[in-house]
């Protein structure tokens, strides 16, 4: 069986005084892990956290990457540039990134290849708004996320991360029921096997309000590998409880 993994999305959040705390904190106490565990953290701060990293099984994320390698795109950060500083993931295509920045799948799908051609892992997100679930439409919109990024990535869909993070339940407190979930993470799993012999092995986190009182019960179901952690992954206590889930 798979290790589980368990990322860290800070958000537009941090400070190095913050994070210096919380990084020697998870650090320490996530010594005895038997999961994998990530912190995606903002633009300017992976240096300082592969600093504090050091000696722990702690991997740095970002939390978006450039659809282009280089060239005259200001303010982009490119996979190359992430990689020199010790970063694993990159996070495309969160709810928050369509949403206020306008990303299509298209430009999702291009950020999922060239991370990949720069050995940057892609945590690809997908998941449909309260008034998608409500009309019924949950499985049309992740399965057509889902397929922009197999489309473009066919070749190699068994080296990224996919993300199920139901937009209604973001930073609402509200979340999916384990049953709910496990049913996504179950259509999601056939989609990335009729695509490639090898999908099983991709990790399909659950990102929607996952917490300490919640972890166990959503990472104790079916294809559920891991979570992808807003709010609880600034708070070393519950991101060390949900780590504790996952390597139970």
């Amino acid at each position: 069986m798979k290790q589980k993994l368990i990322a860290g999305n800070w958000k537009m959040n941090g400070s190095l005084e913050a994070n210096d705390a919380l990084v020697r904190a998870v650090a320490a106490g996530m010594q005895d892990a038997k999961c994998d565990v990530a912190l995606c953290v903002p633009a300017p701060y992976p240096a300082q956290v592969q600093m504090l990293k050091a000696g722990s099984k702690l991997d740095i994320g970002a939390q978006d990457v450039s659809q282009h390698a280089g060239g005259a795109f200001t303010g982009e950060v490119s996979a190359p540039m992430l990689r020199e500083f010790g970063v694993r993931y990159a996070i495309v295509g969160h709810s928050e990134r369509r949403q206020y920045h306008g990303e299509t799948d298209a430009v999702v799908a291009e950020k999922a290849k060239t991370a990949l051609a720069h050995g940057v892992t892609p945590i690809v997100c997908v998941g449909e708004t309260l008034a998608q679930r409500e009309a019924g439409q949950t499985e049309e919109v992740v399965k057509r996320q889902m397929a922009a990024v197999i489309h473009v990535n066919g070749h190699c869909i068994s080296e990224i991360v996919v993300a199920y993070e139901p937009v209604w339940a973001i930073g609402t407190g509200k979340t999916a029921t384990p049953a709910q979930a496990a049913e996504v993470h179950a259509l999601l799993r056939k989609q990335l096997l009729a695509a490639s012999a090898h999908a099983g092995r991709v990790p399909i986190l659950y990102g929607g309000s996952m917490n300490a009182a919640n972890a166990a019960s959503l990472l104790a179901q079916p294809d559920i590998d891991g979570g992808l952690i807003g709010g609880a992954s600034l708070k070393a206590p519950d991101f060390l409880q949900i780590i504790a889930a996952a390597s139970a």
